[in-house]
């Protein structure tokens, strides 16, 4: 397969990573010293599921340097998709499928907006790595998981290979969900909430998990995004929200997430794509949310000077 990894950063470090090392012919989308370290050195992952290097790397700044491939994995961050969708237009030809991998659950719509729907699939991942330096990414927690499938659960046989390509991968566990649109919206419910009330008591997990009153946010914005998936049709159960209790509960007691990293840092975050959207879908479907509203309200003049919007 034809694979182009959109944005080398942790997430399409590794998996693109992985890819080519079971021998898929995979070119790789980065820039600045990350590239020019990548086309200089190849690629470097350390990895608690065994350290690997890649070298040579087709990697560049500019798609049409690849042209169309049979899958696009995109992996920038969820503010970039908007820019990043236009500029994917030579890798996309007519048989090419593209899998967000992606934190939020609004970035199908946005690349069939520009691509259309025939060539875009849902997509969700979770492991824990970084950028460790220039041509080095570091996966440092989390058994890396991989699911993806069409929106509407049509067979796809480009999404069947990459599957077969991934189930090879060393660590690796891939599957096509049966119904990704409520998997997607599952890590939806857990992340959103890690990172808003993360980001608004400037608090480790450990931390917002023990104490009791920090407890009841983390519990009450989890009801808000579930109630939310619901009016919005999304097979979600009960147990979607007992899952991400239970996942925030296991994570190291000093874990925080990337968005309240990004925020506490001063650096754009994805608010917008967490918890902004659970605003704007639940006003779309009727839905009160008033403590997401708070976290989006509160931390959005932050986000704002972090962008360079003038207030």
């Amino acid at each position: 397969m034809r694979i182009a990894i959109y944005g080398t950063g942790g997430v399409g470090g590794y998996f693109g990573g992985r890819l080519a090392q079971v021998g898929e012919e995979v070119a790789f989308i980065a820039r600045g010293e990350h590239l020019r370290a990548l086309q200089r050195d190849g690629l470097r992952v350390e990895s608690i599921a065994g350290d690997f290097h890649i070298d040579p790397v087709q990697a560049t700044d500019n798609p049409a340097d690849i042209g169309p491939v049979d899958v696009v994995l995109v992996a920038v961050k969820t503010w970039q998709l908007p820019e990043v969708a236009e500029a994917m237009g030579p890798l996309v030809g007519p048989e090419t499928i593209i899998v967000p991998l992606l934190n939020g659950v609004e970035a199908p719509g946005i690349l069939a907006a520009v691509h259309g729907e025939e060539h875009v699939a849902g997509g969700l991942c979770s492991l824990i790595t970084s950028i460790g330096g220039p041509g080095l990414i570091r996966h440092e927690g989390a058994p890396p998981r991989i699911a993806f499938g069409r929106l509407d659960g049509r067979p796809e046989a480009r999404l069947e290979a990459l599957l077969g390509a991934l189930s090879r991968a060393q660590g690796v566990t891939a599957e096509i969900a049966e119904d990704v649109e409520a998997a997607m919206w599952r890590k939806f419910l857990m992340i959103t909430t890690f990172s808003g009330v993360g980001a608004v008591t400037r608090a480790p997990v450990g931390v917002m998990r023990s104490l009791p009153e920090t407890r009841a946010l983390l519990q009450e914005s989890l009801r808000e995004i579930y109630d939310v998936a619901l009016a919005r049709n999304v097979a979600l159960t009960p147990e979607a929200m007992e899952w991400a209790m239970g996942f925030m509960d296991a994570l190291p007691p000093t874990a925080t997430a990337s968005m309240q990293r990004d925020i506490l840092e001063g650096r754009p975050s994805e608010l917008e794509a967490q918890n902004g959207a659970v605003v704007r879908l639940g006003a779309e479907a009727g839905v009160e949310t008033p403590l997401n509203r708070f976290i989006y309200f509160s931390l959005l003049p932050q986000e704002r000077k972090a962008r360079g919007i003038e207030l």
